[in-house]
């Protein structure tokens, strides 16, 4: 099934929260919503749930116009962050509830359900009522209730934000795979950005109401369109440091180096001031063009270790490393940045 968004705008009251909002999801497709708070993500889930009455605009289910419809002529299934399910029914009758509305017969419900806790491993919790469950195997029976109806559109609003670190994973590729078995069009909605680029084929960048970009994980990682994106997307976040062009090179106090070709080859002057954003796997001990600074700090996170380097202007350049390096806070080292790799972007934030 796929969803189209035209001209979307949603404000409440005076306040405009989404304005001339267009997106696409393809059938079968599992699709962010990624940003910072406040940005509109829910809100556009909501409107596509039908929760939120839409202000102006279209929101399109195949050929099929459904922006006035409410959530119950919707054939949507919803997974929230806070599991909603029922404390007093059982885990069975929790995931035979929507059927029981539809009024499908007995014989139909007890098949359906079933089904749905073998595609999700949990027959032998049927039984059990919610508050006997843990936080991973809550989260299965919401995914469970969310699809037993056979959705055309699944909606997910983070659904992984009460659990904890190692759940977390497990229910990543959990909801994964059962997103690519059901054959559900899929949208989440998450600020983690680990949850967005290991889920989702396609991520839709948000701040402010308005789409960022939208692309593939390492769309979104090697090829932001602007500095938000690429300063959002990247754990350890990039550096950058602020310089201008000098003689066709990169120059900021404590660093320089020539300009790639493509960087170039853009209409960048003489005397422009520009940003270069530093990922920290392209700051190295080795080969690139050579830096100096001091070590100002050092984080050890077990099988990587973190460095930051800062440069004699202050600004600070993030490593990542493998192993230990012998060096010390306080120490001064010359490393070498992989310019290459290196992005650049005008004084508007936008990539070069």
């Amino acid at each position: 099934m796929e969803i189209r968004l035209e001209k979307f705008c949603k404000s409440f009251g005076p306040v405009k929260v989404i304005e001339d909002l267009d997106l696409t999801i393809g059938d079968c497709e599992m699709i962010a919503l990624l940003g910072p708070s406040g940005c509109g993500k829910t809100t556009t889930l909501y409107a596509v749930c039908g929760i939120h009455r839409v202000t102006s605009g279209r929101i399109w289910f195949g050929d099929k116009d459904v922006t006035a419809l409410p959530p119950q002529e919707k054939n949507v299934g919803v997974v929230f962050q806070s599991f909603a399910l029922y404390p007093h029914l059982s885990v069975y009758e929790n995931i035979a509830f929507p059927l029981r509305i539809r009024k499908e017969s007995a014989a139909e419900i007890e098949r359906k359900v079933r089904e749905m806790a073998a595609l999700l491993h949990m027959e032998e919790l049927l039984e059990r009522r919610p508050g006997q469950l843990s936080g991973g195997q809550q989260q299965r029976v919401a995914l469970a209730r969310a699809l037993v109806r056979k959705p055309e559109v699944l909606l997910m609003d983070e659904p992984l934000a009460n659990l904890d670190a190692g759940l977390r994973l497990e229910m990543r590729s959990e909801i994964r795979r059962i997103q690519q078995e059901s054959g559900c069009t899929s949208i989440l909605v998450t600020h983690d950005q680990v949850e967005a680029m290991s889920m989702c084929d396609r991520i839709a960048l948000m701040n402010n109401g308005k789409i960022q970009q939208i692309g593939s994980p390492d769309d979104m990682y090697h090829r932001p369109e602007n500095k938000f994106i690429a300063g959002f997307i990247g754990n350890p976040p990039i550096s950058f440091v602020d310089g201008k062009v000098e003689d066709g090179c990169f120059v900021a106090q404590g660093l320089r180096f020539e300009l790639p070709d493509h960087v170039k080859q853009s209409s960048v002057t003489a005397g422009q001031s520009i940003t270069v954003g530093v990922r920290p796997e392209y700051l190295q001990p080795d080969s690139g063009a050579p830096i100096e600074g001091e070590v100002s700090f050092i984080e050890s996170q077990g099988r990587e270790v973190l460095y930051d380097v800062t440069l004699a202007g202050g600004q600070v350049l993030r490593s990542i490393q493998r192993c230990a390096l012998d060096c010390a806070i306080g120490d001064r080292i010359r490393w070498a940045i992989d310019t290459e790799a290196v992005l650049f972007f005008d004084e508007r934030g936008l990539r070069i």
